[in-house]
């Protein structure tokens, strides 16, 4: 039996509630989780976890030996680090993730430059917009838009991105220019659903929340498509500043509604700092802050 293997599989079991989602996480047949799992409490000679139909539940002797397990295999990284020259240079994979679009604008040309100031630093940029998990994706570093969740991870603030509401100057012109939001009822709505309801958006007036619900005509599962579609005309869209910035500057989308925006978004780089850091973060987080600080206040209305 290889024990660290076998650690490894009591984790993800542990991690994601199950055996079947250590079995996904590995990509290793459910019964090979199963066996790995039972042989290390045969060399252990206790057991370490319940099995129910639903969840993967601790023992008291489980919950000491995983705590134990994570210190051991923390340790093992480390040391492999060290082996491998990430505590002297910069060197090895990162791992980053960023929304889609703010790192498709904003986060790509910015890891360019560093890999070009780097050249034994890899990286693998995830763009998505559901919220990657250090431990589940293997993330080293992330980008956040929006209020952070408490946790023991390295918060740095890079600024803040307004959430507008804006229109073709066509459309306004053919259909006016709501001046509350309570108007938006008598308007063609695009709504971006990952975003925001389909079917109401929420505004401030005064220090107090105001929602206001609509029907949305249009209603599309990406921002790209919603911005596409406000450009033709075909209604009033929700966004974020930065994702529209370059339309209204040059006047192909107006912003509407603004005394009745919510509260500005805080966009953060968060990073897990667990006992030493290596190099090739540190690097990375020395680079990227000052320039996409400076990103996000020139993508600002």
């Amino acid at each position: 039996m290889d024990r660290f293997d076998a650690i490894r599989t009591l984790l993800a079991a542990v991690d994601g509630g199950s055996l079947s989602a250590a079995s996904r996480k590995l990509g290793m047949p459910l019964p090979s989780v199963s066996r790995k799992v039972s042989e290390l409490e045969a060399h252990l000679g206790t057991q370490l976890v319940v099995r129910t139909s639903r969840k993967l539940l601790l023992t008291d002797a489980g919950s000491a030996f995983v705590m134990a397990s994570r210190r051991v295999l923390e340790d093992l990284e480390a040391a492999e680090r060290t082996a491998a020259g990430e505590y002297t240079e910069p060197k090895g994979a990162l791992v980053v993730t960023a929304p889609t679009m703010f790192g498709r604008l904003h986060a790509l040309p910015v890891v360019n430059g560093f890999l070009a100031a780097y050249p034994d630093v890899m990286v693998q940029l995830m763009l998505t917009d559901r919220v990657a998990h250090f431990l589940d994706d293997q993330v080293d570093v992330a980008l956040r838009i929006g209020p952070l969740p408490d946790s023991n991870l390295i918060a740095t603030r890079l600024g803040a991105v307004r959430r507008v509401v804006c229109a073709s100057p066509d459309y306004l012109s053919a259909h006016g220019t709501p001046a509350v939001p309570e108007e938006l009822t008598r308007h063609s709505v695009i709504s971006y659903e990952d975003v925001t309801s389909s079917g109401s958006w929420a505004f401030e007036h005064n220090g107090a929340e105001l929602n206001v619900s609509f029907r949305s005509r249009l209603s599309v599962n990406t921002i790209d498509a919603a911005i596409v579609a406000g450009l033709a005309g075909a209604g009033i869209i929700r966004t974020l500043s930065y994702q529209v910035v370059d339309y209204v500057r040059s006047g192909r989308l107006q912003v509407i509604l603004a005394p009745f925006e919510i509260a500005p978004r805080p966009v953060h780089l968060v990073y897990d700092k667990q006992g030493r850091l290596p190099l090739k973060l540190r690097a990375f987080v020395d680079f990227v802050v000052p320039r996409l600080r400076e990103t996000v206040a020139q993508a600002e209305l």
